[in-house]
């Protein structure tokens, strides 16, 4: 068969792949629940108070508030999306069954950088708390080392150990919130900490300043700190697979986990920085906010004892996204984006433990090589920030990718069937991408963004290039094109020979692109391409004029011939 520039093939696999790549169900409802919880605590502990500095507290709890919007419209198309395609890939999956193969590419890289990014940041940020704990005596390389090391062992032990061990520190580290919340109410002087930050940033000595010391420009300067207090959540799709009712069970986990979060991250903000001894500008530039609030409130207790308890926010969230970032690769591996030696999982564990091993790799490799290169003055903020903005960046256009998914497939599948639909609609993925959009704006002046995007940048670019030039022809014919449903049933397909793929945005390997009236057909002939016009009988006229081709079916196309 011929091929073309911009055309794509499917490699022939058959059933022995995919049971190499196989993984294991367990997640019930609560267990999701504290995947997404777990994924997004350590942002209430460490992250979200950098945010002082460029807005004030006033600034801090006004970007709180956009981003709970914003995320609320995103994990409400994630919930509608992880029901209707419960497989494991998230953005990419979704992205896949919008977009096609470039569609679903890019999504899935944009995550791929949040993914392996974000478990750095957070690593980072247990090393502040350890050295707080037991002090510098040990290299911060060798925490970052270390860390790694224990919980990707622990990760890589099975799925059931995983998901028991983040169901214990997300309860233990939300009761801790809870503790330091109460604790806090009786040790808090707002006016005098909580505003502390006069318009220069400057510390303001009796507090009593402005609530928006830097006014509305403040509060978008902020909004990419602000991300952290969700930065995440959205990553229960990627346990579809291993969800023993993912169609059920998701949209709950992931609803009930933004009501959670969004609960603490208020509380949080507004306690922690009126703190009697500590205040905002303090907290605008520390590696462990709530361990100072601890500290002030406290004074009398062993410090190790406090930073220890401090900890646990990091350590849930270090731990399920270490799952994420392996879940992620996995998928991108299994579908051939990635090698897909990648996507093999263990013969009893089922685990995929080259995906999380080569994740972890690239995440601890980017903290080795950005503490080498940025030797500042302040190494631990500028690091910590530029991680944070990398991490924020690669998530922003993953947001983004996910919210086209989700209007495309509103708008051109509309009788696919959903087990749950978002009640925001296209509305809700409407503003998902104009904040994100926002957010990445004000990114731009951040000094640290720049030094973190030209690394990003360079890596998509690589990986772009490499996809363009020989990754496309390898593609793997996944779940999402051996079956796929229209009109409420599932059909269950064979893998044929390479196959052609028409389109970037419009079409997909196999023999069908549409279905429904006034819609077109495309399918592969024995010299190349045939275009059948078609209305309702299309599919079974398709299949009657090449009866020896599988027939795939697929996303419903706009109207009109797509273009090849």
């Amino acid at each position: 068969m011929s091929s073309k520039a911009n055309a794509f093939d499917a490699i022939e696999i058959d059933q022995a792949y995919f049971d190499q790549r196989g993984l294991k169900r367990f997640a019930g409802i609560w267990s999701l629940w504290a995947l997404g919880v777990g994924a997004v605590i350590s942002g209430h502990f460490s992250g979200w108070n950098y945010g002082l500095a460029t807005g004030g507290w006033g600034g801090m709890i006004a970007a709180a508030v956009i981003m709970t919007v914003m995320f609320a419209g995103l994990i409400f198309c994630t919930a509608e999306m992880s029901a209707a395609l419960p497989r494991t890939g998230a953005s990419f999956t979704f992205a896949r069954a919008a977009m096609g193969p470039w569609g679903a590419f890019l999504a899935g890289l944009f995550e791929n950088v949040e993914y392996v990014l974000t478990p750095a940041v957070i690593c980072f940020f247990m090393t502040t708390y350890l050295e707080a704990i037991f002090g510098s005596g040990i290299p911060r390389w060798g925490w970052w080392i270390g860390i790694y090391t224990v919980f990707l062992g622990l990760n890589m032990l099975g799925v059931a150990l995983s998901f028991r061990i983040t169901l214990i520190v997300t309860l233990a580290s939300l009761a801790i919130l809870i503790v330091f919340c109460l604790s806090a109410i009786p040790h808090v002087d707002f006016s005098t900490y909580a505003l502390d930050i006069a318009p220069d940033g400057s510390e303001i000595a009796n507090g009593h300043g402005a609530l928006l010391p830097m006014g509305v420009t403040g509060i978008l300067a902020t909004l990419p700190y602000a991300v952290w207090l969700y930065l995440g959540i959205e990553e229960l799709p990627l346990a579809s697979e291993e969800s023993i009712d993912p169609v059920r069970d998701m949209p709950k986990g992931i609803i009930l986990a933004m009501v959670t979060l969004s609960a603490a991250a208020f509380l949080v903000i507004t306690l922690n920085s009126a703190v009697i001894g500590v205040g905002s500008h303090k907290l605008a530039t520390s590696g462990e906010p709530l361990l100072d609030g601890f500290k002030a409130i406290y004074s009398g207790m062993n410090a190790k004892v406090l930073g220890i308890i401090a900890l646990s926010g990091m350590i849930a969230s270090f731990h399920s996204m270490l799952y994420a970032q392996g879940r992620q690769i996995f998928s991108l591996s299994r579908a051939g984006y990635f090698p897909v030696a990648l996507s093999v999982t263990g013969s009893s564990s089922k685990t995929p433990h080259a995906a999380m091993v080569t994740g972890a790799a690239a995440g601890l490799a980017t903290m080795l090589v950005l503490g080498g290169v940025l030797r500042t003055g302040d190494a631990a903020t500028v690091i910590g920030g530029v991680l944070l903005n990398m991490a924020v960046f690669g998530a922003m256009l993953s947001y983004i990718s996910r919210a086209i998914a989700f209007i495309i497939l509103r708008m051109y599948e509309p009788d696919m069937p959903r087990p749950y639909r978002s009640p925001l609609g296209i509305t809700g993925a409407i503003v998902t991408i104009v904040i994100s959009i926002l957010t990445l704006t004000y990114q731009l002046q951040d000094p640290n963004f720049f030094k973190g995007m030209i690394w990003v940048v360079a890596w998509m670019a690589v990986a772009t290039l490499g996809f363009a030039l020989s990754g496309r022809t390898k593609l793997v014919l996944s779940l999402e094109e051996t079956s796929d449903r229209l009109g409420g049933q599932t059909i269950s397909l064979p893998v044929a020979e390479p196959l052609l793929w028409p389109s970037i945005f419009g079409g997909w390997s196999g023999c069908i692109s549409a279905a429904g009236e006034n819609m077109e057909f495309w399918l592969p002939g024995p010299a190349g391409q045939e275009w059948i016009d078609s209305h309702a009988d299309g599919r079974a006229r398709a299949a009657a004029a090449v009866p020896d081709i599988p027939i795939a079916v697929l996303p419903r196309l706009p109207r009109g011939r797509v273009r090849v």
